[in-house]
């Protein structure tokens, strides 16, 4: 017989499932807690419920999990501090694409060394999880692979959808099932009618081949996700942060019939990939604020214990302790200062976001 299949595969490897996973690491009560208050929490501010302002904060990417617990727990401080004002989101990517090649993250490579131990790094980031949710932090992420969802899914607050898949139907109809607010980057381009598109199909419902907690291959039916919003992180066009930007999107949104709260990345092409940059961003995001008919719900920022970023090494040999692997981040004075002058900035009385 003439073989026709697998020709280029190299090995199966079995893989726990989401419910193994579940019980070897399961979610606590006061995790729990985190989750579904801040799920909420994110939701009114979307919906105009709530006045204050979205801050998702933290590193461009996490690999190395001490590190990423004491930034926790410098950020849960200062979320209990501001909590008046600013419902702070820590940032916890487990996944990065790539347009070429590169380190693919925690859970692909979580040695860095190109072993793709899998297992690892889904257990690592499951654990890394929970340990955040029981600060009473809540976590944001980056929904990648359609299959990581149901190891990790159930930890995370508010999640977003990148530029570089914003267009695809997979990740439309994967958004449509989750179960937490999701954002929407525009394009690589700066186009932000493919993520309009993109928020419209993810509220809708949709059918199609997923895994369920079991590792079963299922036809996946869902409702569709009403708490999706726009992420302008700015594109080869130049950034688009500002206001005539914001104002040309909350129209295109109103159009459509779509909620008008915006978040604003100040990293990315709205910094020109310069992390020193992201401070002015965000206090021109913050001016904008100040505006009553401001369509801006909330803003992302890359942040870690130190500024910068260094190269990945195998095995994490030789890095510098608190500095990205990936994207440059601002450092953690910095990041202290930008949430402070959030806080004195912002005045939650007034409600922003428009509903569709």
């Amino acid at each position: 017989m003439i073989r026709t299949n697998n020709l280029r595969i190299t090995a199966e490897l079995p893989l726990v499932s989401p419910a193994e996973l579940a019980r070897e690491i399961p979610l606590s009560d006061e995790a729990a807690r985190t989750v579904a208050r801040s799920r909420g929490a994110v939701s009114d501010i979307l919906n105009g419920r709530d006045g204050r302002l979205l801050a998702v904060v933290g590193p461009c990417s996490i690999h190395d999990p001490e590190a990423a617990l004491d930034y926790a727990r410098r950020l849960s401080a200062l979320a209990e501090k501001y909590a008046d004002r600013l419902q702070i989101v820590m940032r916890v990517y487990f996944e990065k694409p790539r347009t070429a090649l590169g380190w693919r993250g925690l859970v692909v490579d979580p040695g860095m060394d190109d072993t793709y131990d899998i297992a690892r790094g889904l257990r690592v980031a499951r654990s890394l999880l929970v340990q955040i949710n029981e600060m009473g932090l809540p976590a944001g992420s980056e929904m990648l692979d359609p299959i990581v969802p149901q190891y990790t899914s159930e930890l995370i607050s508010w999640a977003s959808i990148g530029a570089r898949t914003t267009e695809s139907q997979t990740h439309r109809e994967m958004a449509s099932g989750l179960s937490m607010p999701i954002g929407f980057k525009n394009a690589t381009d700066g186009d932000f009618q493919i993520a309009i598109n993109a928020i419209l199909s993810a509220a809708s419902p949709h059918s199609f081949v997923g895994i369920d907690s079991n590792g079963n291959t299922i036809v996946m039916r869902t409702a569709g996700n009403p708490d999706g919003h726009l992420i302008l992180r700015g594109g080869k066009a130049g950034p688009n942060f500002d206001r005539l930007h914001v104002d040309a999107a909350s129209r295109a949104m109103a159009k459509a019939k779509l909620g008008q709260a915006i978040v604003i990345d100040c990293s990315h092409g709205n910094s020109e990939k310069k992390f020193e940059r992201q401070g002015l961003v965000l206090r021109d995001v913050l001016a904008q604020r100040a505006e009553k008919d401001s369509t801006v719900a909330g803003f992302m920022l890359e942040s870690n214990i130190e500024e910068g970023s260094q190269s990945p090494m195998p095995s994490g040999e030789g890095l510098r302790y608190g500095v990205s692997v990936t994207d440059a981040c601002v450092g953690w004075a910095e990041t202290e200062a930008l949430l402070a002058e959030a806080w004195e900035r912002t005045d939650p009385t007034i409600r922003r976001a428009r509903n569709g």
